[in-house]
């Protein structure tokens, strides 16, 4: 109704930004007539104009006066350096994202490459654009794949993973453009905040901030609170004694009815009766829980929470003595990281594994209160119109709808709902076992460990042959190379939502994807210095002796790093042509980089973007694919 009457918003909205298109596009036919080396120069015509500017606001009307020309150049950049022109409607994404606000763009849509177009505009300031994604893979994915196009154009890229050393993070953050995660931008915020020199500072004052899966981010993780902490001394004994007492309280089953205790789900807590309180003093043998000279009460609240409110296989795993964190958004297992304030040493007893010492929270904030410190911030999603209200009233982002490029073909059938949990995962095994027999490939989706190896379970008991996808090790191994190759005939894969972000799966196989990581068997183990065998790198925090939670300086020793493609996801024997090819790549890289001379994430940029890769590549993939079509037949409609 509102609609017919004033029409559609966001269509005003896309409408305003369409000569903006349309003078990018008479543009495009300049721009093809320029050398490379006259569209790098254009990068300095801009930081011209941009020199000249007096204040922040004038500095946004200069970006906004050459985000034609700007973006036009970039569209040309990613056509010569990646193959991959920006079509109208990623123009229209670039805009939407440049004016600070969330652009709502389907699976599939090429995301990633049009965040190239604001991150280059901003770039050019010199102030720094900070491009987030969800885990550490996809940052360096993005920064050595959409990074050629920036570094082609003259601007310098950086890279923030959670192993660097301050010096290197230093150097990152100072680039023109910065790919990095929530988390880590998060961490080394408060690390900064607790230095106790300018030297151990390593970011620079916030520009501006692109962030991708922004719904995800802001909204499912608005609360989940970043918190660095350092060790207290507390007996390990009250942890035993507490899950113990634990173990015996009951939980109301009805509001006011009988128990010990209340879960609140919603808020993660739990409330103690005063029947509780009296069993708990019972049991202990102690007069009070809260008394000051032998105090109770934390353990015991701890020990419940742990009981109730953490679920093994779904909140953490237990590999060996060592209770991980597994991460709700992601399904990761993070790996030193630990809950604060006796939570996770109340797990540990319950799991009956060793006790660490207890930790105390240093510095905290939310991703809420982090996103909101930055002076200009955007966001890409393919589910943002439903979260509109809160991105408008929290941020005081707008949401705006980009239409996509062409006609979608994918069916979207209703929910089917069942009685029970088994029911569901039984008809989900039946469901693919029939997609199987046709051809199709099929992935199923869970949200957490224990329910990825309930299918898995069933599918096995169907004869169905699978790829499981989890937090578990010895998955996580193949994660890149069992999600490449998903999209193969007859390909069963399980997941938990770990491997749903950023990877394409494409249909038949993703050849030169498999293709790559041939090349990085052979490449990596000769230019790659090999990793030290102590753990986890941790960042300095500039508060003596304090441990940033999320590195744990006592974690236990990585396994010795492997570049080794799999043999049942890479089952193509190279010719020996191919392999010759390969050894004399090898050896005119270690020839020009020296051997085991560069860190891993100086070899996986070279391998990226080495001028000498692609005939190379190419040949691979040819390979790969004659394997695909020997073993395969059309894939069922």
């Amino acid at each position: 109704m509102f609609k017919k009457l004033f029409g559609d918003p966001n269509a005003r909205k896309l409408k305003k930004f369409q000569p903006l298109v349309a003078e990018i596009k008479l543009l495009e036919e300049d721009f093809k007539k320029l050398t490379d080396e006259d569209l790098a120069r254009k990068t300095l015509e801009f930081r011209e104009k941009l020199d000249k500017s007096d204040s922040d606001e004038e500095t946004e009307e200069i970006l906004d006066e050459i985000l034609p020309e700007a973006f036009a150049l970039v569209r040309e950049a990613g056509g010569r350096v990646l193959g991959m022109r920006h079509f109208d409607v990623q123009l229209l994404g670039g805009i939407v994202l440049h004016k600070g606000q969330i652009a709502e763009m389907k699976t599939g849509e090429g995301k990633t490459l049009v965040a190239t177009l604001p991150a280059y505009l901003n770039g050019l300031t010199g102030k720094g654009v900070h491009v987030v994604t969800v885990n550490d893979y996809l940052a360096r994915r993005d920064a050595e794949w959409m990074g050629q196009v920036h570094r082609f154009l003259g601007l310098s890229v950086g890279l923030i993973q959670s192993s660097m050393a301050p010096a290197e993070k230093i150097e990152n953050y100072n680039c023109d453009i910065t790919y990095t995660t929530n988390s880590e931008l998060g961490f080394d915020y408060l690390r900064d905040n607790m230095a106790t020199a300018m030297q151990e500072v390593v970011q620079r004052p916030f520009n501006y901030c692109i962030i991708d899966e922004v719904d995800s981010i802001l909204i499912d993780e608005a609360r989940t609170p970043l918190i660095i902490s350092g060790q207290v001394e507390r007996p390990t004994e009250k942890y035993l004694q507490a899950a113990q007492v634990a173990a015996q309280l009951v939980p109301q089953e009805i509001e006011d009815g009988p128990g010990d205790y209340e879960v609140d789900e919603k808020a993660r807590n739990v409330l103690m009766t005063d029947e509780g309180f009296a069993k708990a003093e019972q049991l202990l043998g102690v007069t009070d829980l809260y008394d000051e000279e032998n105090p109770w009460a934390h353990y015991i609240f701890n020990a419940v929470k742990a009981k109730e409110l953490f679920k093994r296989d779904v909140n953490y795993m237990v590999r060996g003595e060592d209770v991980m964190i597994v991460d709700e958004f992601t399904g990761r297992v993070m790996p030193g990281r630990r809950w604060s304030d006796g939570l996770h040493q109340a797990i540990e007893a319950q799991e009956n594994v060793p006790i660490q010492k207890e930790t105390q929270t240093l510095a905290n904030i939310t991703y809420q209160n982090f996103f909101l410190l930055y002076p200009k911030l955007s966001g890409m999603t393919g589910t943002a119109k439903t979260e509109e209200t809160e991105f408008e009233k929290v941020y005081s982002l707008e949401v705006t709808i980009i239409p996509t490029n062409r006609k979608p073909q994918r069916h979207d059938w209703p929910d089917v709902v069942y009685k029970n949990e088994r029911a569901k995962w039984k008809a989900v095994a039946e469901e693919a076992a029939e997609e199987y027999a046709k051809g199709r490939p099929v992935l199923v989706g869970t949200t957490s460990v224990e329910k990825s190896e309930v299918i898995s379970q069933y599918l096995q008991e169907l004869d169905i042959p699978h790829n499981l996808l989890n937090a578990r090790p010895e998955n996580v191994e193949k994660e890149s190379e069992i999600v490449a190759q998903a999209g193969r005939k007859g390909a069963v894969t399980i997941a938990t939502n770990m491997a749903g972000r950023g990877t394409d799966i494409i249909l038949g196989g993703n050849a030169e994807y498999m293709a790559r990581l041939k090349m990085r068997e052979y490449f990596m183990p000769q230019i790659a210095k090999p990793e030290d065998d102590g753990g986890f790198g941790v960042a300095g925090n500039g508060n003596g002796g304090s441990a940033p939670q999320g590195f744990d300086v006592n974690a236990p020793k990585k396994k010795k790093k492997t570049w080794k493609t799999t043999l049942d996801i890479y089952p193509t024997e190279l010719s020996k042509e191919t392999e010759q090819m390969l050894k004399d790549a090898v050896k005119f890289a270690v020839e020009k980089y020296g051997e085991q001379s560069l860190s891993e994430l100086e070899a996986e940029e070279k391998l990226a973007i080495a001028p000498k890769m692609p005939p190379l590549t190419i040949r691979l993939s040819r390979n790969y694919g004659k394997c695909i079509r020997r073993s395969s037949i059309p894939i069922a409609p």
